[in-house]
């Protein structure tokens, strides 16, 4: 159990922070040039310790457009993500975070052929519910209703594509590592998502006329490429090496907890009691499916 929770708890817990970061102004910067800078730099990090650490490879042409495809699904996932962020609230952005370890499971099962046991589903059921009463707790859940349908959708979409990247990553991850399988697809998915700023710039009438690199912009930048793509996509998928994509999932619910106790200590956000309640909800879903067996 500790060899698979300990690098997918890590990443959740890496994403979580993007909550506070984003309290410090990463905000600032349109959301498909911010993908691509997290992906470029987030690139760059990787390739510097596989080269140090790993051998030379040399891919077949079917493993090369097996990398594509799951840097196709970097790009979607990050594009959407951002842009639906963009355009929907708070409790809309939530949806995220709920939907993405259903996705893996249900993907896993059609897939990947994965065993979906009633234990699973119990558990993965308990951490949804877990996770919408810390949700309650930070955000106006009913407002999920209101706002922009195409922010929603790109929400979806998101959800799906980090679903689908977890899946179809596994039997490279399983074949080769986590580190070059995160490394190599993170390098296709750089010149997918670059294409997308002229149309970005054009939309927006010059799309970063205005904003001032300060340090907490930079900052932002920095920690969204090197700690919350390059270390925790690494860290991911260290747990589908020995586990199911499916229960990996479930750690992904993680997240907002993170975030929320990370909002209480460096932001002085409260907590009340929805929170220890939601969460001691959630993390016995998380037991309940990260022990379960085939």
């Amino acid at each position: 159990m500790a060899r698979v929770s300990l690098g997918p708890l890590a990443a959740a817990s890496l994403w979580g922070g993007m909550y506070v970061v984003s309290k410090w102004g990463f905000a600032a910067i349109p959301p498909v040039t911010l993908a691509f800078l997290r992906v470029a730099l987030g690139a760059a990090a990787l390739l510097v310790v596989v080269r140090a650490t790993k051998p030379a490879r040399s891919f077949s042409r079917a493993e090369r457009r097996r990398f594509a495809v799951l840097g196709g699904w970097v790009a979607l996932t990050l594009v959407t993500q951002f842009v639906g962020t963009d355009l929907t609230n708070a409790s809309q952005g939530s949806l995220l975070t709920v939907l993405t370890p259903v996705f893996t499971l249900l993907l896993g099962v059609a897939v990947l052929d994965e065993a979906l046991t009633t234990r699973k589903v119990g558990g993965m059921a308990l951490a949804v519910a877990g996770t919408l009463v810390v949700l309650a707790g930070q955000y106006d859940l009913a407002a999920a209703g209101r706002g922009s349908l195409l922010g929603v959708l790109a929400l979806f979409a998101a959800s799906f594509g980090w679903a689908a990247y977890t899946v179809w990553g596994t039997p490279l991850v399983r074949t080769y590592s986590a580190l070059e399988t995160a490394t190599y697809s993170t390098v296709a998915a750089v010149p997918m998502i670059a294409v997308l700023i002229p149309v970005e710039f054009a939309l927006r009438d010059a799309a970063l006329a205005g904003v001032t690199v300060t340090p907490a912009v930079a900052g932002a930048v920095g920690y969204l490429g090197v700690a919350s793509t390059a270390a925790a996509w690494v860290l991911w998928y260290s747990g589908v090496e020995h586990a199911d994509a499916g229960v990996v999932a479930v750690f992904f619910f993680a997240q907002p907890v993170v975030g929320a106790a990370l909002g209480a200590l460096v932001l002085s956000e409260s907590l009340g009691p929805t929170f220890f309640a939601g969460g001691a909800v959630m993390a016995a879903g998380v037991w309940a499916v990260s022990t379960a067996r085939a």
